[in-house]
């Protein structure tokens, strides 16, 4: 039995009150449903609905689509388009983080206390902050696709307040120390210092020192060619949670050349006797894996009596000293593969403060 405005008698002698929250992925229209046992109790119940989700449209749009449909069809959009390791990551933090929070929302129902219960539920995770911004920037990027498809009208992600990320300050290790693990590194079996020392004089990543082969060694120019990376990425790879990848460098700033010192020179003329591969650190067909480069390091640092440290400080220490030695910030910034010279700005600041110092004091030597 029908009573209008989408009221039915139902056979379990129930009444269901029927309310449109919007249009699906096929555009037809998306019902919700209340029950009651009245004909009166049902029309309390489904008036304020149909106002309510009439008001989300007016506002927001129309797209009743799940946030969970919409956010896997974004990463197939997505998917042509990134690197392998870039994709993986965003798939791991939009799947893991928001959802399984957010999932049964639709597109159009997503507002500013949906994405602050994703905030709090994040903090109850005890994710560090650069997390948090991370996968709000991922859910942003997400969201931006279905207002540039016109499915809804404005981002409820992009007007929440996150935590404050405060950048670490940049931890270079002293010359006296820089010397401790260099001896170390240099008295290692087998090329087991050559990492350490290929971060400490040429700045290089982790990833890209696994990556390295003798092709990008030009030893008559005096010339390393940084071009790629080895990264360990979370995703389905025969049965395994993570993977190894091989893969091109992150950007295009961090493809770059990067001249050889003549202690480098000479460590890699060493490991180029000891090697008859492919790749620079392993006679295998295979690229070594950067948590084993890291064991290793460990050991090195435990031998120079360091303690605290990880491998990302070396790379650190080479723009520090590059600085230190009067280097150009464009030819530093180049040197470390950044994007711009305002990001080795902010993140090596403290290393220039010498060099301040010296040009207020050049300044009042001239006025004098």
């Amino acid at each position: 039995m029908r009573r209008g405005e989408n009221i039915y008698r139902r056979k379990d002698k129930r009444w269901e009150g029927r309310y449109p929250k919007g249009k699906k992925a096929n555009g037809k229209t998306k019902y919700g449903s209340v029950y009651g046992k009245t004909l009166k109790e049902v029309r309390e119940k489904l008036y304020p609905l149909k106002l309510h989700y009439q008001f989300i449209q007016n506002k927001q749009g129309d797209a009743a689509i799940s946030f969970n449909e919409w956010g896997y069809l974004w990463l197939q959009e997505i998917q042509s388009n990134v690197k392998q390791s870039t994709y993986a990551n965003y798939e791991h933090k939009l799947v893991h983080y928001v959802l399984n929070e957010l999932g049964e929302y639709g597109l159009n129902e997503l507002d500013e206390i949906a994405a602050e219960t994703l905030l709090k539920g994040l903090e109850k995770r005890k994710l560090k902050t650069s997390t948090i911004h991370a996968v709000f920037r991922i859910t942003k990027q997400c969201i931006n696709l279905a207002i540039r498809k016109k499915m809804i009208k404005e981002n409820p992600f992009a007007l929440v307040q996150l935590p404050k990320l405060v950048k670490n300050r940049n931890q270079a290790l002293t010359k006296q120390e820089q010397k401790r693990l260099e001896t170390a590194a240099s008295s290692s079996k087998n090329g087991q210092g050559l990492p350490t020392l290929l971060a400490l004089h040429a700045g290089l990543r982790i990833g890209e020192i696994s990556a390295l082969t003798w092709q990008d060694v030009d030893f008559e120019n005096n010339l390393i060619h940084v071009h790629s990376t080895v990264q360990r990425i979370v995703g389905v790879f025969d049965g395994r949670k993570t993977g190894l990848i091989y893969t091109s460098s992150k950007t295009a700033s961090s493809t770059r050349l990067i001249p050889m010192s003549q202690t480098l020179k000479k460590v890699l003329l060493q490991q180029k006797q000891r090697s008859n591969r492919k790749f620079v650190l392993t006679n295998n067909e295979r690229p070594v894996e950067p948590r084993l480069l890291t064991y290793h390091f460990h050991r090195i640092r435990e031998k120079a009596k360091l303690t605290s440290i990880h491998f990302h400080q070396l790379r650190h220490t080479f723009a520090t000293r590059c600085l230190e030695s009067r280097g150009d910030i464009m030819s530093v910034s180049a040197l470390m593969g950044h994007s711009s010279t305002q990001m080795t700005l902010d993140t090596y600041a403290g290393a220039l403060m010498e060099q301040r110092f010296q040009v207020v004091n050049q300044m009042e030597m001239a006025i004098k």
